[in-house]
């Protein structure tokens, strides 16, 4: 491996009850809207809202929906802004693998859920906490997502809040619209990359990068 990169890892019967509120509208979040939308579905796929193991479903979604679209209430640049200096050679890439996450796709609203690697190489020695790293994640992968632009975002924030040389970023996915209807394939898995800086521009700098988030050599 090229000198140039010494990676910092851090590796029944019908039964009526009372419906629960679904809450009043929240940090921008509709529930009780979210929770009407909710039962007329149940209603036009054949389903009594009004069962037993129904009736409070509406409000569980609306409070599901909440969290799960918690990132459109976000802003990256919140957790980014956040640096400090750390004294290194400006060839020492940061990198944070396995950053577990959750979001839905855009087209069918169903889950996809994977991993992401982030890298990046500091300019003038102006890092961020690795925790900063996986927040960034989550604040883009928390809305109505597809997986090629939730890459790419991620490496923008990072360009843009941090002003580094370089940002690498993978993102292993599986999506539940492919597993579970449509082609049906349990086992496939969506890989997708995003590079600015010296990674687009240096190939030997682009693969070296590459092995790293992939684990090559662990």
């Amino acid at each position: 491996m090229s000198s140039m990169i010494r990676p910092i890892m851090r590796h029944a019967p019908q039964v009526r009850r009372h419906t629960a509120p679904a809450r009043s509208p929240v940090f921008g979040v509709d529930h009780d809207r979210i929770a009407r939308a909710v039962r007329e579905i149940l209603i036009a796929v054949g389903e009594n809202p009004d069962r037993e193991g129904l009736v409070d479903t509406p409000a569980r979604v609306a409070r599901a929906y909440a969290e799960t679209f918690a990132g459109l209430r976000e802003d990256a640049g919140e957790h980014l802004e956040r640096t400090f200096d750390h004294e290194a050679s400006g060839d020492d890439v940061v990198m944070l693998r396995n950053i577990e996450f959750s979001s839905l796709c855009e087209h069918h609203l169903a889950p996809f859920l994977g991993r992401a690697h982030v890298a990046y190489l500091p300019s003038g020695g102006k890092v961020t906490g690795l925790s900063k790293l996986a927040r960034t994640v989550d604040v883009f992968a928390r809305r109505p997502q597809l997986q090629e632009r939730l890459t790419a975002q991620i490496a923008d924030a990072l360009v843009e809040h941090l002003q580094p040389r370089g940002v690498a970023v993978l993102i292993e996915g599986e999506h539940m619209c492919m597993r579970v209807r449509g082609a049906k394939k349990a086992d496939a898995k969506m890989v997708t990359t995003a590079m600015r800086g010296v990674y687009t521009e240096d190939r030997e700098l682009r693969r070296e990068v590459l092995a790293l988030l992939r684990g090559v050599g662990d």
